[in-house]
């Protein structure tokens, strides 16, 4: 019999206990490869929409399909053993109804494994996200900037200078929060105000280019460690600068190949016995 603890993954209802806590740790992942190395260190993984721009090159998420989320929350998955794993609703995918929304998710639950799922919209989103969650689909809400809003915001701005806007950030944290959302991401918002919502709310606040008194924290991994040069937000702070380190390692490599130093002896296969191979 093995004597080997199996790893158990982080539940929904470990990380909305968290509330006032120690703070949750949370960064997006794409890539199987990816989510094993970030699997051990964080406690719950997005599979954002973010992926269209990151890993496509789309100018924003708004092409990003179901199917791709799907196929990207499953890779994420099959790298984790540890963490939460939550997957986008794309844009168009879950805004017409309800049960729109319910058969994305379910699509997405039932092909990735995933934990959970993350839609935008506050008050507007209210009943959808009540209608998810008593269908036994947790929610993560996602306020503040949207970026699937982003037409309709005329960007990606920060949120939440005046007076009106701060309200309006408030009332849609309130009203998911209501309606059963287990945590709540409050993207783009000036400090202040989402400080004030972290702690009006009875569930975790998890920010990017927030309040440091988040619940939790989140960043596109590819930011964090340089990976994604087209442009860096204020928001984020650089771990690493792999991007640099793979541009010099492309360079030496192509360097070796012309001059003929790769492949060298020892990275080829030889003939085990003496004499030469016969072809």
């Amino acid at each position: 019999m093995s004597t080997v603890a199996s790893v158990k993954r982080i539940s929904i209802p470990q990380i909305r206990s968290r509330k006032g806590a120690e703070p949750i740790v949370c960064l997006t992942a794409y890539t199987t490869q990816m989510a094993r190395r970030l699997d051990p260190h964080v406690d719950l993984l997005l599979v954002g929409d973010s992926l269209g721009m990151v890993l496509y090159g789309l100018d924003s998420t708004l092409p990003v399909t179901l199917d791709m989320m799907i196929a990207h929350g499953a890779a994420v998955m099959r790298g984790t053993e540890r963490a939460c794993v939550i997957v986008d609703l794309p844009f168009g995918s879950y805004q017409e109804s309800p049960e729109q929304a319910f058969r994305s998710a379910a699509r997405i639950m039932a092909e990735t494994g995933a934990n959970g799922v993350k839609l935008e919209g506050g008050v507007e989103m209210a009943d959808t996200v009540r209608f998810l969650v008593q269908r036994c689909i947790p929610v993560c809400a996602h306020v503040g900037l949207m970026p699937q809003a982003v037409n309709i915001a005329g960007g990606f701005k920060a949120t939440g200078r005046s007076d009106e806007e701060a309200q309006k950030i408030m009332l849609d944290a309130q009203a998911v929060a209501e309606a059963g959302a287990f945590a709540v991401v409050l993207e783009g918002t000036l400090e202040p105000v989402a400080a004030a919502i972290t702690a009006a709310l009875p569930i975790p606040t998890i920010g990017i280019g927030a309040s440091a008194v988040c619940d939790g924290q989140i960043l596109v991994s590819e930011d964090v460690f340089g990976l994604f040069s087209d442009f860096t937000p204020r928001f984020v702070k650089r771990y690493a600068d792999l991007g640099s380190q793979i541009s010099e390692a492309a360079h030496t490599y192509a360097q070796d190949v012309r001059a003929r130093r790769f492949p060298s002896r020892e990275h080829c296969f030889l003939p085990k016995a003496a004499g030469s191979a016969k072809i």
